[in-house]
C-alpha cells in the first residue's frame, strides 16, 4: 500500500471509528435510560429508549455498508483488513446491547403499575452502571488500543454475573412465598437476564479488541459466574 493509499485509509477508519463511537455513545444513554425508567416508572423515558434504538440500527447499517465501501475501495490485508472485521463485530455487538435495552424499555410499560418487589430496581440500576461503565472502558480501550484494558473489562463481567446470580435467587424466593409476584417477578427477571447478556456482549467486545491488539484471541476461557440456565428474549 503506498502512501497515498495508505493516507486515504486511515482518513476512511477514522470515519468509521467515529461512527463506531457515536453508537456507542447511544448504547451507553439506552442502558442507563432503560434502567433508570424502570425504577421511576417513567414511560416516556421508556419509550425514548425504544425510539432511540432505530438510530443504533441506522447506524450498524452506515457502519457495515462504509466497511463494505474500504474493503472493496482499497483491499485491504493483514492487520488493515483485522480492523476493518474488528469494526463489524464491534457494532454487531453494539446493535445486540441496544436491543436488550429496547427489552427492557418495553417491559417497563408492563409493570409500571406494580411495585417495587424489594430493592430489586435499585439493583436492576447497579447491574446496568456496571454495564455501562465496562462499554464505556472498553470503547476507550479500542480507540487507545489498551489491550490491558480490555482485559480488565474481560475480567469484570465475573461482577455481573454475580449480581444476576443474586437476583436470580431473589426472584425465586419472592416468587415462591408469594405466588401472585410471579409475573411481575419474570419480568424482573427478564430485565436482569438482558443486563446480563449484555455483559456478554461488552465481553466480546474486549476480546475483539484484544485481537485487534495482539493477532490472538485470549487463550484463557471467559470467566463465568452465570450458572443458571434460562435464556433471555430479543424481540
Amino acid at each position: 500500500m503506498n502512501d497515498h493509499i495508505s493516507s486515504a485509509y486511515d482518513r476512511d477508519l477514522e470515519g468509521i471509528v467515529t461512527l463506531i463511537m457515536k453508537m456507542g455513545g447511544l448504547v451507553e444513554e439506552a442502558i442507563l435510560n432503560a434502567a433508570k425508567s424502570l425504577q421511576s416508572r417513567d414511560l416516556e423515558l421508556a419509550q425514548s429508549v425504544r425510539d432511540a434504538d432505530k438510530v443504533i440500527d441506522a447506524l450498524e447499517i452506515e457502519i457495515n455498508d462504509e466497511a463494505a465501501r474500504i474493503i472493496a475501495l482499497r483491499a485491504p490485508v493483514s492487520k488493515d483488513l483485522r480492523a476493518i472485521l474488528t469494526v463489524l463485530r464491534i457494532a454487531a455487538s453494539l446493535e445486540r446491547i441496544g436491543d436488550y435495552s429496547k427489552n427492557i424499555a418495553k417491559r417497563t410499560s408492563v409493570v409500571a403499575d406494580t411495585p417495587p418487589v424489594g430493592g430489586s430496581d435499585a439493583a436492576l440500576v447497579r447491574m446496568a452502571r456496571e454495564v455501562q461503565a465496562m462499554l464505556k472502558d472498553v470503547l476507550d480501550s479500542y480507540v487507545r488500543r489498551d489491550a490491558e484494558l480490555a482485559e480488565d473489562v474481560r475480567q469484570r463481567d465475573q461482577e455481573v454475573d454475580q449480581m444476576y446470580n443474586a437476583l436470580f435467587r431473589q426472584f425465586l424466593t419472592f416468587m415462591m412465598e408469594d405466588p401472585t409476584q410471579i409475573t411481575v417477578c419474570m419480568h424482573l427477571h427478564f430485565m436482569a437476564k438482558n443486563i446480563e447478556r449484555m455483559g456478554d456482549l461488552t465481553t466480546n467486545i474486549a476480546e475483539q479488541v484484544i485481537y485487534l491488539v495482539t493477532g490472538e484471541m485470549p487463550d484463557e476461557a471467559r470467566p463465568k459466574s452465570d450458572r443458571t440456565s434460562y435464556v433471555s428474549e430479543i424481540d
